[in-house]
């Protein structure tokens, strides 16, 4: 059976407040869209996870969208995920729609809401009220008390066979703000089941909701490990070469010499992760005397290096660098630096500090001969 997920992350948090989306924000060292993502793809074998992100994400994905399909987001919810059934493959039977502000969610619900859709045509996970249902109106009078056995609460996952979900995005209209598709294809005519959720798969909509999670995370593990990794990179400048630094080009009359691009700060900050995982150095992984990463890009290098930092179990919380140079003047690609390693490490560019630094003269780097980079990584177990 071939089953779609949809995971919905094209709001902008408004309720969060803030100057980006709030699944962008770390939670616990990790990007929220980032845990939720592999949650996904790491839990239930799903044929493909479609991800409707704001456009301005789509037209510059972070690293970690690259094994999913991004589309655009539309204004409203049911606008995002009709944008991402149409990207789904014609043979898939059972769509999951999922919010991107739910990342503890885990594959034991996932798979119960996909089975009880297979089996009803609509499923939902939801929690049934545990506390008396008071109804109140604007001015905050109680005006009646709902029968608590009949009140639920709606989470995601929520999972229609493809010809549900298809009717139910159908009557969406301009005058349809629909919450969720439970609702969307109630008024389809289908009956949806209720699947059993979970208390911890609560949806980030608050500042408070994120420093819960974070403890919820926290109470996973007894000891959260935190590991910090150091790197170091010289090259001497010669005639003739890009000058490469952080996967930017930089405008010089001078490039590093090296067998592969030779860009100092890719090599050092890959040592710097590499090390905190105790998985060896650059040299063990892309050896110079290896004609296949002769000319490699550096940026692409560090790429591999993140994932052998994810295999052995960890995320990489931030990344600071110091770049020794007496030429040329790095200030003006500094940013430009920062957002080309943060798609590399798969974070945030607030989570990568790049610097620039001279030797006063001193040495080799002092008289320009040379640039030389420090790094320093932090990880910590993924969870």
């Amino acid at each position: 059976m071939h089953v779609s997920a949809i995971i919905a992350a094209g709001g902008r948090g408004s309720r969060f407040g803030g100057a980006e989306p709030k699944q962008l924000l770390p939670l616990a060292g990790i990007p929220i869209l980032k845990r939720t993502i592999d949650a996904f793809l790491n839990g239930y074998a799903f044929d493909e996870v479609i991800v409707a992100v704001p456009p301005e994400l789509a037209a510059n994905p972070p690293a970690y969208l690259d094994d999913v399909i991004v589309v655009e987001g539309g204004e409203r919810r049911q606008d995002s995920v009709a944008n991402a059934v149409r990207a789904i493959a014609p043979s898939s039977q059972v769509v999951v729609i999922h919010d991107a502000a739910r990342p503890l969610v885990t594959p034991s619900l996932i798979e119960r809401t996909i089975d009880a859709a297979v089996k009803h045509g609509a499923a939902i996970a939801a929690l049934r009220a545990r506390d008396t249902v008071k109804r109140g109106d604007a001015a905050g009078i109680i005006r009646g008390t709902l029968p608590r056995d009949e009140i639920f609460l709606a989470q995601t996952p929520q999972a229609f066979r493809v010809g549900v979900l298809r009717d139910a995005l159908a009557i969406a209209s301009s005058a349809t703000d629909a919450t969720d598709e439970a609702m969307l294809a109630e008024a389809a005519g289908h009956h949806v089941h209720l699947v059993e959720g979970d208390p911890r798969n609560l949806k980030i909509t608050t500042p408070d909701d994120l420093d819960m999670a974070e403890r919820l995370l926290g109470s996973s593990n007894s000891v959260a490990a935190i590991r910090i990794g150091n790197g170091y990179d010289l090259h001497r400048l010669v005639a003739g070469r890009p000058l490469i630094l952080g996967g930017v080009t930089i405008p010089f009359e001078k490039g590093l010499d090296g067998h592969s691009d030779a860009d100092a700060v890719c090599h050092a900050v890959t040592d710097a992760i590499l090390g905190a995982a105790s998985a060896g150095d650059i040299g063990r992984h892309f050896p110079d005397t290896d004609s296949a990463f002769k000319g490699a890009n550096s940026i692409e290098l560090l790429r591999r290096a993140v994932e052998v930092v994810h295999r052995a179990g960890y995320a990489i919380s931030n990344v600071d660098v110091v770049v020794i140079a007496q030429r040329p003047k790095l200030s003006p690609h500094v940013d430009a630096m920062r957002t080309s390693l943060a798609r590399a490490l798969g974070i945030d560019p607030r989570q990568v500090s790049v610097k620039g630094k001279t030797n006063e003269g001193v040495d080799s780097v002092g008289a320009g001969e040379s640039i030389a980079v420090h790094a320093v990584a932090l990880i910590q177990h993924a969870r």
